[in-house]
């Protein structure tokens, strides 16, 4: 019996078998290169080291659903599909795809999943892929069946499930971190796939610099680095050379895509590495993270906005420029547009980057407003009141009020904060770059207003 052709809910044939049928002969060389049991895994040691709880799944020897968070290529269904086949026989596995399963689908297989455990003692494992594009409420459908283990569910995301999953679903699951492959892990699957019966068989040589292309190119997933590699062989096998070296991974790959997800947590992390970089006065890695936002098609209009918050928040008046240049960048994105628009935001990013940084404006306007916060707010001295109107003399407003400009200095003793502030200082200039004028200036400023205090 099938329901829309979404999950199976035959008798399950063994992990082998389903494995075999998967990675048939025409299937694309990364599903035949799909490991087969734990030994076949490539990296993410970290879960799979002895002890580990990943490992202990995957063994058989205990049995809790898990959320699989991780970057593509880094084997997630694998572990499910390995994971449903640690528990012998008994264990079925069923997929479902959040793009197109529903409520209706998933209540399906739980009610499917609870007959077979309670009429034949079997368990069945449920996978979810892209569990973060579930609703809540197609999430909350899952509770009551993961908490009485009608279903151990193994649930995949590329998206941080703090913010993509329901607390109740989180704290029923054990979550697993999956990371990125190293170099090495991508040569061993690459190499893996060039000599293996299930792979291209030793059809093709695997150039060194032809590797080191597919390597750079993967970016840490396995799936893509094996997508690059067959299209590569699939060149130099109908031209007779039977070499993937550098020439034939270019003839066959254009343009690697940029792992970025405008909706998801990779943008935060990415927006967070450009402004940390130009904090950091590392221009050349700010203008690689603005290159992975362009690339990737990030509103340009998001990253001037940054640009121009930035500006004042670490560099303030230790380069009153900056503020400038962010906004003229600002002001081309928004009168020329993209793709001219990248070089002024290009030299932006550069500019800050590159400026004396000083976080005291920021750090200023903090304390001030956590001061009025408090309640740290006072009337405002009866001299600085306003006093155009009709009865504001007798009143007290604006009377004694001293006008700077008569002073030959332009500055002069007189009290301008509520009395409970009274000499509390808000702005400390940094000795940084133009804000070390203002270090010296602003202590005099202090004492001719404050009278020598």
């Amino acid at each position: 019996m099938s329901t829309d052709g979404l999950f199976d809910i035959e008798e399950p044939e063994p992990a082998a078998a389903q494995e075999e049928h998967r990675a048939a002969p025409g299937s694309p060389l990364a599903a035949r290169m799909r490991p087969r049991t734990l030994d076949d895994v490539v990296g993410q040691q970290h879960l799979l080291k002895e002890g580990a709880p990943l490992r202990r799944l995957l063994e058989g020897g205990s049995a809790a659903s898990v959320l699989l968070y991780g970057p593509p290529g880094t084997g997630k269904t694998t572990l499910a599909r390995l994971m449903a086949g640690a528990g012998g026989t008994d264990r079925r596995f069923v997929a479902l795809s959040a793009l197109s399963a529903g409520v209706k689908e998933l209540r399906a297989v739980i009610d499917d999943a609870r007959r077979r455990r309670d009429l034949h003692g079997g368990s069945t494992v449920l996978f979810i892929d892209e569990v973060h594009r579930f609703s809540k409420t197609q999430q909350d459908a899952l509770l009551g069946a993961v908490e009485d283990r009608v279903v151990l569910l193994v649930a995949a995301t590329t998206e941080n499930p703090s913010f993509s999953v329901v607390s109740p679903l989180l704290s029923r699951s054990l979550v697993l971190q999956l990371q990125s492959l190293g170099e090495d892990d991508v040569r061993e699957v690459l190499r893996r796939a060039v000599s293996s019966e299930r792979g291209l068989n030793g059809a093709v040589t695997l150039a060194p610099d032809g590797e080191d292309a597919l390597v750079r190119l993967s970016a840490g997933d396995a799936r893509r680095s094996l997508t690059a590699l067959e299209a590569a062989a699939d060149g130099v096998l109908a031209d007779g050379t039977g070499v993937v070296d550098l020439a034939a991974v270019e003839r066959a790959v254009t343009e690697v895509a940029v792992r970025y997800d405008r909706a998801g947590d990779q943008h935060y992390d990415v927006i967070s590495a450009f402004i940390k970089s130009i904090r950091g006065s590392d221009p050349d890695a700010a203008v690689h993270y603005l290159a992975r936002m362009l690339v990737a098609g990030e509103d340009a209009r998001f990253i001037a906005r940054r640009l121009m918050i930035h500006a004042s928040e670490d560099i303030g008046l230790a380069d009153p420029t900056a503020l400038q240049a962010a906004t003229a960048a600002a002001q081309v994105v928004q009168l020329v547009g993209m793709p001219e628009a990248r070089i002024a935001l290009a030299q932006a990013t550069i500019h800050l980057a590159t400026a004396p940084k000083s976080n005291a404006v920021v750090t200023a306007i903090d304390a001030a407003m956590g001061d009025v916060r408090a309640g740290a707010v006072g009337s405002v001295p009866a001299h600085l009141r306003d006093g155009h109107y009709a009865g504001a003399e007798k009143l007290g407003n604006a009377v004694g009020y001293r006008y700077p400009h008569s002073h030959p200095d332009g500055v002069l003793a007189q009290q301008y904060p509520p009395d409970d502030l009274v000499g509390k200082d808000y702005y400390e200039p940094t000795t940084h770059g133009a804000e070390r004028v203002l270090a010296e200036r602003v202590p005099k400023l202090r004492r001719a207003v404050r009278g020598g205090r």
